[in-house]
C-alpha cells in the first residue's frame, strides 16, 4: 500500500456533500455476479420495503416496489436488475440519485452476512463452551467485584464522599479493560445524572472517545477485505493512525482518489462480535437470576438486556448506520444550522463506513468554541430545538447525543455524527407527551395520571387513583417555579421517584428522551449555571400547540385556553410570546386551523364558549375605545358630559371599567404579536375570510352580534332603572 502518510489537512468542501463517486469496474462486475441469496436479502431488506432509503425519494420508491412486485418470481439476479432499472427510470433526483441508490444496494449486498442479536444463537454458541464462559465470568467478577468491595470499605470508613473521584477513575479503567460491551454500558451511565454522582459522570464521559486503539495494519486489511479492492485504489491518502477511537471501531481521515473529497473512514474493531456476544450471554444469564430472586427490581431485566443488546448489534452493521444517517439528514438537515455528513456507499460495508469529513470541535469544548466567536448556549439551543423535532415531530431520534457526537463547525453549525444508535417515538406517544405538558401546566393531575396509559407506562388494568395525590404533592411544589426557573433534572428525579413507587414499565424510548435532553442541559450548565432546558423548549411546545392541526393537539390547546367556561387570554398571550421565539412560527398557521375546528361539525360546545367570549371581547374593544376617548378629554369637557367623573355611566364601578380596559389592552397586544410574527402579511386573512363565508360561520357571527346588542341594551336599561333611585338622594 503505497499511500501518502497523512491526508491533506485542508479541503475546500469540509462538511459538505461531495460528488458521487464513480464505482470501480470491479464493483459493477461484482454486482452482476450477486448470488441469489444476496439479491433476495436486498429485496427483503428495509430498502425494498421503502424504509428508510426509498422514503427519501417517495415516488421513486413506489415505482421500485411496484416493479419488483410485478415481476413476481424469478431468480434474485433478474429481480435485482428490475430494481436497478426502476431506479434509473424513476427520474426522482435525476441519474445521480439513481446511481446513489444503486451504490447503496451494493453496500447492502456486502453487508448481507452482518450479525443480528439472537439470544438463542448465543445460548447455542456459548452453552457448549463452558471453559471460555467461566474464564470471562471470572474476569468480569474480579474487575467489578474488586470495585464493589472498595466502595463497601469506603462506606464503612465514612470515606465515600472523600474518595469518590478516585473510585470514578478506577471504574473508568476497569470498564475500559473489560472491553467494548462494558464501555458501552459506561457510556450509557455517563449521561445518567439520576444514577451517577458528578465525579462519575465526568470520568465516564471520557469513555466516549479516549479508548485504546487497535493496529492500523489490521484496520487497513479490514478495509481491503470488506471492499474487495486495494486501499490505494480507493484513497489517495489516509492517516497512518486513527483520529479517534470509539467502543466499536476507530476513525481515520482520508482523501478519496476519484474526487479528492476528504472523508472520515470508520473501521470496526476485529473480533468484536465474539467479545460482545459472550458478554451479553453472561449479562442475560445474570438478568434471569435478578428477575427470579430480586423482588426489589420490578422491571423485566432480561427484556432490558435484550433491548440494549439489540441496539449494540445494530451498531455493528455500518450499512445500517449509513442508512440511519441518510434518514436523519433528510428529516432534520433542512435547517441551515444543522449539519449531517453524507455517506459514500461504494466505500461502505458492514465493517467499513465512509462519510463526509467534518471540521469541528466538540460541543463541550467551551473555550475552543468561544475562540471562534460562537456562543455555547446558542448552539445548545439549536441542539434542543433539533432534539424536540426528533422526539415530537418525526419521532426518529439520535439516541446517543454525547459530546463526542455533537460537533460545532467554524460556521456555527451543529453537526451530528455517529448514527449507530437511533430510536423512534411512537406517534401516539408524541402527542401524549405534549398533552402531558399541557396537563402539567394546568395542574390537572388526574389527566396526567391517565396520560400514562397513552404513553404505555401502565397497563390498562392498573388503577391510577393512588398515583394522583403523589403527582399533586410533587408538582404543586415544583410548579411554584416559573418555566424559566424549572430545572429539567428536578422533573426527571421527581418523576423517577413516582415511577419507582408504582408498577410503571417505562419504555426504552422514554429513557432515551430523558437522556438526550439531560445531556444537552448538562452541556449548557457548563456555560451558564442558570440555564434551564425547559425554558428553551417551551417555544417549540407553544408553536406546536398553536399551529399543529392534529385533533389531539387542538383539544390540548382548547383545554389550555378554556377553564370553567372562561377564556384565559393570559395563556394565549404567553403562548404567542413564547411561540414567536421559534423562528418557524407563522401567524397564518396559528389562525386558520382554529377557525376550522371552531366551525366543524363537532364544535358546538366550543362555539358556545367562543360566542360568549367574543361578545365580551367585542364589548371590551368598543367600550374600551369609548373610555379611552373619554379619559383623553380635558377636565372641563368631561365635566360638561358626565359631571367630570372618570367612570362612564355604562359601568357600575371603576373596577369594572378598569377590567374592560385591561382586557382590551391584552387583546390588542395579542393582535400585535400576530402581526409581528414571521412573514406576516394581511393576505393571510384571506383564507380566514373564506372560512367565515361558510354558513356555520355566518350563524356564529349572528349569535355574536345578537349577544353584543343584548349586553349593550342591558347596560343601558340598568342605567335607566337606576336613575330614579339616585335622584332623591341628591335632594
Amino acid at each position: 500500500m503505497n499511500l501518502p502518510a497523512v491526508a491533506s489537512a485542508s479541503a475546500a468542501n469540509h462538511g459538505s456533500v461531495c460528488c458521487l463517486q464513480p464505482p470501480p469496474d470491479r464493483y459493477l462486475t461484482r454486482t452482476k455476479a450477486l448470488s441469489s441469496s444476496s439479491a433476495n436479502y436486498l429485496l427483503r431488506s428495509r430498502w425494498c420495503r421503502g424504509i428508510p432509503t426509498v422514503r427519501a425519494a417517495a415516488v421513486a420508491g413506489e415505482r421500485v416496489v411496484a416493479s419488483v412486485k410485478s415481476v413476481g418470481g424469478g431468480g434474485g439476479e433478474s429481480r435485482l436488475r428490475v430494481v436497478e432499472s426502476a431506479l434509473v427510470k424513476s427520474g426522482v433526483g435525476g441519474r445521480d440519485r439513481a446511481n446513489d441508490m444503486q451504490a447503496e444496494a451494493r453496500a447492502m449486498a456486502r453487508a448481507a452476512g452482518a450479525l443480528v442479536y439472537s439470544p438463542e444463537l448465543l445460548a447455542t454458541r456459548y452453552g457448549s463452551r463452558p471453559f471460555k464462559v467461566v474464564r470471562r465470568a471470572l474476569q468480569i467478577l474480579s474487575g467489578l467485584g474488586s470495585f464493589a468491595f472498595a466502595l463497601f470499605l469506603d462506606e464503612r470508613k465514612g470515606e465515600l464522599e472523600k474518595k469518590r473521584r478516585v473510585r470514578a477513575v478506577e471504574l473508568r479503567r476497569i470498564l475500559t479493560r473489560l472491553g467494548p460491551t462494558f464501555v458501552k454500558i459506561g457510556q450509557g451511565l455517563s449521561t445518567r445524572p439520576d444514577l451517577c454522582p458528578p465525579e462519575f459522570l465526568e470520568e465516564l464521559s471520557e469513555l466516549q472517545d479516549a479508548l485504546p486503539t487497535f493496529p492500523s495494519a489490521e484496520a487497513f486489511a479490514c478495509i481491503e477485505r470488506e471492499l474487495e479492492i486495494p486501499l490505494e485504489s480507493v484513497y489517495s491518502s489516509i492517516s497512518p493512525s486513527p483520529i479517534a477511537a470509539a467502543s466499536l471501531g476507530q476513525v481515520y481521515k482520508a482523501q478519496l482518489k476519484y474526487s479528492g473529497c476528504t472523508v472520515a473512514v470508520k473501521v470496526q474493531r476485529p473480533g468484536i462480535e465474539d467479545a460482545i456476544g459472550l458478554d451479553f450471554y453472561l449479562i442475560r444469564g445474570l438478568g434471569h437470576l435478578i428477575d427470579k430472586y430480586v423482588d426489589i427490581i420490578t422491571s423485566d431485566v432480561v427484556v432490558l438486556v435484550d433491548e440494549f443488546a439489540r441496539r449494540v448489534y445494530q451498531e455493528l452493521n455500518y450499512v445500517q448506520e449509513g442508512q440511519n444517517a441518510r434518514r436523519f439528514k433528510k428529516l432534520y438537515a433542512d435547517k441551515e444550522d444543522v449539519l449531517v455528513p453524507d455517506i459514500f456507499w461504494d466505500y461502505t460495508s458492514a465493517k467499513v463506513l465512509t462519510m463526509d469529513w467534518i471540521d469541528g470541535v466538540k460541543l463541550n469544548e467551551q473555550a475552543a468554541i468561544e475562540r471562534q466567536g460562537l456562543k455555547v448556549l446558542d448552539l445548545v439551543t439549536i441542539g434542543i430545538q433539533c432534539s424536540l423535532r426528533q422526539l415530537l415531530e418525526y419521532g426518529y431520534f439520535h439516541a446517543d447525543p454525547h459530546p463526542g457526537n455533537l460537533l460545532v463547525t467554524p460556521e456555527g453549525k451543529l453537526a451530528f455524527i455517529d448514527f449507530g444508535m437511533m430510536s423512534e417515538t411512537p406517534e401516539e406517544a408524541r402527542f401524549a407527551i405534549i398533552g402531558h405538558v399541557v396537563h402539567m401546566v394546568n395542574r390537572d393531575y388526574e389527566a396526567m395520571a391517565h396520560d400514562y396509559y397513552d404513553l404505555k407506562f401502565l397497563s390498562p388494568d392498573v388503577d391510577v387513583t393512588p398515583i394522583v395525590p403523589v403527582l399533586r404533592d410533587f408538582f404543586d411544589d415544583t410548579l411554584n417555579y416559573t418555566v424559566s426557573e424549572l430545572n429539567f433534572k428536578t422533573l426527571v428525579d421527581g418523576l423517577g421517584a413516582v415511577f419507582y413507587q408504582y408498577p410503571f414499565n417505562v419504555p426504552g424510548y422514554y429513557a432515551l428522551i430523558l437522556r438526550s435532553l439531560t445531556v444537552l442541559e448538562g452541556l449548557a450548565l457548563y456555560a451558564d449555571p442558570n440555564f434551564k432546558v425547559l425554558a428553551a423548549s417551551y417555544p417549540y411546545f407553544a408553536k406546536r400547540l398553536l399551529t399543529d392541526p392534529n385533533p389531539y393537539l387542538r383539544d390540548a390547546l382548547i383545554e389550555l385556553l378554556f377553564k370553567g367556561g372562561k377564556f384565559r387570554w393570559n395563556r394565549l398571550e404567553n403562548l404567542l410570546v413564547q411561540g414567536q421565539k421559534d423562528r418557524d412560527f407563522s401567524a397564518k398557521e396559528a389562525l386558520q386551523p382554529v377557525l376550522k375546528l371552531l366551525l366543524g361539525p363537532d364544535g358546538e360546545e366550543l362555539r358556545t364558549l367562543v360566542v360568549k367570549e367574543a361578545v365580551r371581547v367585542t364589548e371590551a374593544v368598543l367600550l374600551g375605545s369609548v373610555i379611552e376617548g373619554y379619559l383623553s378629554l380635558p377636565d372641563f369637557a368631561r365635566a360638561l358630559l358626565f359631571n367630570g367623573g372618570r367612570t362612564l355611566p355604562l359601568f357600575t364601578n371603576s373596577s369594572e371599567q378598569e377590567a374592560m380596559l385591561e382586557l382590551r389592552a391584552r387583546v390588542l397586544r395579542i393582535w400585535g404579536l400576530l402581526r409581528s410574527s414571521n412573514n406576516f402579511d394581511p393576505s393571510i386573512l384571506q383564507p380566514i375570510l373564506q372560512v367565515l363565508q361558510e354558513e356555520e360561520a355566518r350563524n356564529l357571527g349572528n349569535r355574536v352580534v345578537t349577544g353584543i346588542a343584548q349586553r349593550l341594551a342591558a347596560r343601558f336599561l340598568q342605567q335607566v332603572l337606576e336613575a330614579p333611585a339616585t335622584a332623591p338622594a341628591s335632594i
